[in-house]
């Protein structure tokens, strides 16, 4: 039986992430990244890339952002858009017995990909004009939920009656993601 993984866009592609200056934070993603990714290819585990909405839609030079910015009807409807032909290809999967797909994997504190963890605060506006800019950034915190592409991915998966479990790579939470392979 030939196991298979859908991953977040970034976990397999690092470039499309927006650009982090917290270098511990990123280390730890990184050094967790790398061993999922690692262990999974030495299992012959095969990982089937996501598109990464941010990306296609900011670019490279986007900041970051919260989810309550992409929560937004034509964000999450371009985010079903995206994964239209990502659940044809898992009901084509699930129907051969040849094939077990294992999970989705998301990353948690992403505003598109988290899966038990998001990152949430209320930002907006012109960034050049505002006294409370520094304010305005410390509301960013990370909180329980989905993000906005995972969220419509559950619901799409739900929809379609199609149980497949979904986790999030989470530096803090290294276990999650890698008891995913321990199936």
């Amino acid at each position: 039986m030939q196991d298979i993984i859908f991953v977040s866009h970034c976990v397999l592609n690092i470039a499309s992430k927006v650009v982090m200056y917290n270098e511990a934070e990123m280390a730890a993603e990184e050094d967790l990244r790398r061993r999922f990714v690692s262990k999974a290819v030495s299992q012959g585990v095969q990982l089937v890339q996501l598109p990464c909405p941010e990306f296609i839609m900011y670019g490279s030079r986007r900041w970051g952002h919260v989810s309550e910015q992409f929560d937004t009807p034509y964000f999450r409807s371009q985010c079903r858009k995206l994964l239209e032909d990502y659940m044809l290809q898992i009901k084509e999967y699930l129907s051969n017995d040849r094939f077990r797909i294992l999970g989705i994997v998301g990353i948690d504190g992403s505003p598109s990909c988290g899966v038990d963890y998001t990152c949430y605060g209320t930002w907006g506006g012109n960034l050049s004009d505002r006294d409370d800019l520094k304010d305005c950034i410390a509301t960013s915190r990370l909180g329980s939920g989905k993000g906005v592409l995972m969220d419509e991915f559950s619901k799409l998966l739900k929809e379609q009656g199609v149980d497949v479990p979904m986790v999030g790579l989470f530096a803090d939470e290294p276990e999650k993601i890698m008891a995913l392979l321990e199936k």
